[in-house]
């Protein structure tokens, strides 16, 4: 594949993965839009570009393991003792942030296939992306802003992990569902953001292993070099991302997101139905 499309992969992936505006939405548009030029060079298997796309996945993934050091390291503390006996703050973060994940996990394994298949058509990603871009400003709108990610609990965490299965659908934007549920419960936008940010490291974490368990076993050197740079220059511009984003949101709200979501869903539409 050439350097350029793996290039224009890493940096969609890296500004939209943490952005409320849907990566994998994104990177199918990408996938369809190469396919339109009828380039030589990117007439990758299906499997093969879903390597890519996680690929590019695990670079966001190091780069909010990078920014959220912090908290991963307080959450790895209170794991440690946690088996000590001791119930700490890190060990509650630790164990919802684990409880949050395994709705994405069980649904995922399920219908990954189906999702795959079925799901990543333009028509679907344009519905997805305006119907949720409206929940998120509802969300957003809903007046409350007074909760912490102090103030997280096994049931606000339950309630936002089953949210992110609807993230299986591309154009939905895993954050962005995640966030629209913090939201709707009452947390702060930084702070919906932050939890959003840590949900993130499961879900990529697996995907990535068991890709990169399904790289090794095919012996693909190439694709293997190419999902390396991919999830180098994605870590670099997701790391931006991320600082803009919690820059942004502490002074401002999630309404120009929305606003792009709408725009961007209403010309595929066009695309779609009227072209």
């Amino acid at each position: 594949m050439p350097l350029l499309h793996i290039v224009i992969l890493a940096v969609v992936q890296g500004i939209t993965e943490f952005l409320p505006i849907s990566s994998s939405g994104h990177l199918v548009l990408a996938w369809h839009a190469f396919d339109g030029l009828h380039l030589d060079g990117i007439e990758q298997a299906q499997q093969d570009r879903l390597t890519l796309d996680i690929a590019v996945h695990v670079g966001t993934l190091l780069a909010v393991c990078l920014y959220a050091w912090r908290e991963i390291g307080q959450m790895l503390g209170g794991l440690g003792r946690l088996c000590l006996g001791r119930w700490t703050p890190g060990a509650r973060l630790a164990v919802i942030i684990v409880l949050a994940t395994l709705p994405l996990v069980l649904v995922g394994g399920l219908f990954k296939d189906q999702v795959a298949h079925y799901l990543r058509s333009t028509a679907v990603i344009a519905w997805a992306t305006i119907g949720f871009g409206v929940l998120l400003y509802a969300a957003d709108r809903s007046g409350m802003t007074v909760r912490r990610l102090d103030h997280m609990t096994v049931r606000s965490g339950l309630v936002i992990g089953l949210a992110q299965v609807l993230a299986l659908i591309p154009g939905t934007s895993r954050s962005g569902i995640t966030i629209t549920a913090a939201r709707f419960l009452g947390f702060e936008r930084v702070e919906a953001a932050r939890f959003s940010l840590l949900l993130a490291i499961p879900a990529i974490l697996g995907a990535g292993t068991l890709a990169g368990r399904d790289l090794y076993e095919s012996g693909n050197v190439q694709l293997g070099y190419e999902a390396l740079v991919g999830g180098v220059l994605a870590f670099a511009v997701a790391l931006i991302s991320i600082v803009l984003m919690i820059g942004w949101l502490k002074r401002a709200s999630f309404t120009p997101f929305v606003v792009y979501r709408i725009i961007l869903g209403g010309v595929l539409l066009w695309w779609v139905y009227a072209a």
